[in-house]
């Protein structure tokens, strides 16, 4: 029997050698976001929490709040993420803004989609922003909850949340001491979902965000 010669490509990569350079390929792109990032979070421990959590929201958990993330991230305690998050000195919009730069550059396609959609985040106790007890889909039922707004970009390369916004019903914005308790600016009226939807594309569009459609949910 005459021995059987397999044939090889050397010049295809190895699995190992995939596999190392998805890995560096991994680095590099979180390199990438540090550097865009870095110019929003001025105390250094800010800079190194935001990108743990983004490593944290990156890995494998089924659910991805702040005790979820920090065991992801092998942390004793999710406190440093919950002080980034609701206290520490950095500008939200303005880290929205980077991100929808980033993601233009790197979702870019000639078929882009706009998705609109909104989602429910259940909530106890009433101090949280906007929390309300209206029906919303993320239970299927009238819930104590926040109800966000919000934005997505999909292309054939991949999607991502580009934008949100908060829904304040009537109760709140009616209320002007209980908005200033939870941070809610004294001059944000009340809006429906629709005009805050709008608002979304507005922003969307003056930022020069390309699409070729805009889709949304029935709502």
């Amino acid at each position: 029997m005459q021995p059987i010669h397999v044939a090889t490509d050397r010049s295809l990569p190895s699995r190992t050698d995939a596999t190392a350079s998805s890995i560096a390929g991994g680095q590099a792109y979180l390199a990438d976001i540090a550097q865009r990032l870095a110019r929003y979070f001025v105390r250094s421990e800010s800079r190194q929490r935001v990108m743990a959590y983004v490593r944290g929201l990156l890995r494998e958990a089924e659910r991805k709040n702040s005790w979820h993330v920090v065991e992801a991230c092998g942390a004793p305690t999710p406190y440093g993420f919950q002080y980034l998050l609701a206290r520490a000195d950095w500008d939200a919009d303005m880290v929205r803004d980077e991100l929808r730069t980033y993601l233009i550059q790197h979702l870019g396609d000639p078929h882009r989609v706009l998705v609109l959609d909104e989602t429910g985040v259940v909530k106890k106790g009433r101090p949280s922003a906007g929390v309300a007890r209206p029906y919303t889909g993320t239970v299927g039922n009238v819930e104590n909850c926040q109800i966000g707004v919000l934005l997505g970009y999909a292309s054939p390369l991949g999607h991502a949340l580009v934008d949100r916004e908060l829904y304040r019903p009537k109760e709140w914005t009616d209320d002007r001491a209980r908005c200033g308790q939870a941070g809610i600016p004294a001059d944000w009226p009340f809006a429906t979902k629709p005009p805050l939807a709008r608002q979304l594309l507005a922003r969307a569009f003056a930022a020069g965000v390309p699409a070729e459609w805009v889709t949304s949910d029935s709502v």
